[in-house]
């Protein structure tokens, strides 16, 4: 075993127990309980945010999850006054990652959603969101970082397989639409594949 592999290996074994993503800042959020009893980690979803919307590089994400966010500072923030959600981890438009709730923990990030029949995906999956818009191209720098995360998670829990990871719009159709056109999964899973390789 390389370096490299010892390395991953390690790297591995704290996402397991830790539920924490090495290298990413961490920002914890209130808004998380506990995966109900049983509830595995079998699924990421891919979402997209921006505040205000497509706009990018601010703190508001951030404050948004973190319950902060200072609702007079744009006409928008009052439409989402009193909400609250969170992730698991964002990934900037820069290739940053900014991680909010253990994975360990139940993030609020689906909302009513299905996978194959079965419901209330936040029992089971990873939420990833990316800084961007349905219609703005995503970043080389996200996808890279997007197809690092997806390939830790999918060797900490296999159940989390390449065909289980998904788009906020294919778990909840008709209510959301992202990560939306703009993101190309054939390039992620291009990228994905090449991570995997490196390991």
């Amino acid at each position: 075993m390389s370096q490299s592999d010892n390395e991953f290996a390690r790297s591995i074994q704290s996402l397991r127990e830790t539920g924490r993503l090495p290298k990413a800042r961490w920002s914890p959020s209130p808004n998380f309980g506990p995966r109900p009893e049983g509830a595995a980690i079998s699924l990421l979803v891919v979402h997209n945010i921006s505040l205000p919307p497509g706009q990018f590089g601010g703190p508001e994400i951030e404050e948004f999850f973190c319950n902060r966010l200072d609702h007079s500072a744009h006409p928008y923030f009052e439409t989402i006054r009193g909400v609250e959600v969170s992730a698991h981890a964002l990934i900037r438009r820069d290739g940053s990652v900014v991680q909010f709730v253990s994975l360990l923990e139940r993030a609020w990030h689906a909302g009513r959603s299905c996978f194959e029949g079965k419901e209330e995906c936040n029992d089971f999956s990873v939420g990833i969101e990316l800084e961007g818009t349905d219609d703005i191209p995503y970043t080389p720098e996200q996808y890279r970082a997007l197809a690092q995360v997806a390939r830790m998670v999918m060797a900490a829990w296999p159940s989390v397989t390449e065909e289980r990871v998904t788009g906020h719009c294919d778990i909840a159709p008709g209510r959301k639409t992202d990560p939306g056109p703009a993101f190309d999964w054939a390039e992620f899973r291009a990228i994905l594949a090449r991570t995997g390789d490196k390991e």
